[in-house]
């Protein structure tokens, strides 16, 4: 019994030993307070922002031409391909001028036949007739005057019993037919000089038929497409290349309802395009008198410099058009943002302990950003919270 009683009071006084020596350690490890962190505070300061509406859209080639010959023929030369730059009136296209050419020097050669026919000279430019001087007039005036001398002389012979009526018949007869032969010559004179006229204007079409065989690009631009190849024969009218004017373009989007009214024609527009960090210019130039009734949104058409060329026609852009140049802000740096879960929030300091404050940001510029909401003029913030979190102890470096 008293063995028994022995081995419980051995076991107590273990157990008393194990608790006391557990209290000791625990009591020895307790957590020291935590060291504040020294945090730089910066004040939210009001300041100039423009006003933007961004939107999307996609940039299309102001103007597409399809070129093509005025005239049929065989393609001689192709200068441009797929890509080509062209300027306003650089050769695209000849065809083969043989035909042309030979149209021209025929009409040349029917023109100098024309010319000598009317008694001027077949390499010369003037062009004064005088029908009286011509030849086929002089000679029909000199047989009428002729025939009027002879019934002059027959109606004095007849009076003197020396000829019979028949002859002043004959006379009189001769005179009228004289008269008709002079009229015919002076309308054969002007039957030619509107020949003449026939055929410079015959001339002129061969000429402009020989100059339509070389086509020209009707604008600065780029080649889109090719429709022919050298050697291939073309009626009048079928495509040989098609060119897009690349400078400017245009941008097409559409505006939201809520910022219509503050897109005006004439507006700065900054454009980025896919894969280019490069921000281009330009502006708005049309309006749509409407808002379309299916999405609500208003069509606006901008104008974009692209005079280096750097952009092409159907790329994805994001355009920035500015609708207010000065508008006042509150302002924060971008580093003094935390974000978390898409919660926004700046941090501040109250008695030694960072607090946390909710915020709603808009438009960033450099390194500043825009706060709606959540903050006032003045309030200082952490510059640099970094994983700082609220309730957390702050000290304020000078």
């Amino acid at each position: 019994m008293h063995k028994f009683i022995f081995v419980i009071f051995s076991a107590v006084l273990a157990l008393g030993l194990t608790v006391t020596g557990c209290s000791k350690t625990k009591s020895s490890e307790a957590p020291k307070a935590k060291a504040p962190r020294a945090v730089r505070l910066v004040p939210v300061e009001k300041g100039s922002l423009p006003r933007t509406v961004t939107v999307t859209g996609t940039l299309a080639a102001d103007e597409e031409v399809i070129t093509s010959f005025k005239v049929a023929g065989r393609v001689s030369e192709l200068a441009v391909d797929l890509g080509s730059l062209v300027r306003k009136g650089q050769v695209l296209s000849r065809l083969d001028p043989t035909d042309f050419q030979l149209r021209v020097e025929q009409a040349e050669a029917a023109l100098r036949q024309t010319r000598a026919r009317l008694g001027l000279s077949p390499e010369g430019t003037d062009e004064r007739v005088d029908p009286e001087r011509t030849a086929p007039v002089r000679e029909a005036r000199a047989v009428l005057d002729e025939a009027r001398l002879n019934r002059d002389r027959a109606a004095s012979l007849l009076q003197k019993n020396y000829i019979s009526k028949m002859d002043l018949d004959a006379a009189v007869s001769r005179l009228l037919v004289a008269e008709g032969r002079y009229q015919a010559s002076l309308e054969e004179i002007r039957d030619r000089q509107a020949l003449l006229a026939q055929r410079k204007s015959e001339l002129a079409l061969a000429r402009q038929q020989l100059a339509d065989a070389t086509l020209h690009a009707p604008m600065n631009g780029a080649v889109r497409d090719k429709k022919t190849s050298v050697g291939e024969y073309l009626a009048a009218g079928s495509p040989v290349t098609v060119i897009v004017r690349t400078h400017p373009l245009r941008l097409k989007v559409s505006v939201p309802e809520r910022d219509a009214a503050s897109v005006k024609i004439g507006q700065t527009v900054k454009v980025r395009v896919e894969g280019d960090t490069t921000e281009n210019t330009g502006r708005v130039v049309r309006v749509s008198p409407v808002i379309e009734k299916q999405n609500r949104t208003l069509t606006v058409e901008a104008e974009v410099d692209n005079a280096q060329g750097r952009l092409r026609a159907g790329s994805f852009a994001t355009a920035e058009i500015l609708v207010q140049a000065d508008r006042q802000v509150l302002l924060v740096p971008a580093s003094s943002i935390v974000t978390f879960a898409g919660i926004e929030k700046v941090i501040g300091e109250k008695q030694g302990l960072a607090v946390e404050r909710r915020i709603r940001t808009g438009s960033r510029t450099g390194n500043r950003v825009e706060i709606l909401e959540g903050v006032a003029p003045g309030d200082l913030i952490v510059a640099e919270p970094g994983n700082l979190n609220g309730g957390e102890p702050v000290s304020v470096k000078q």
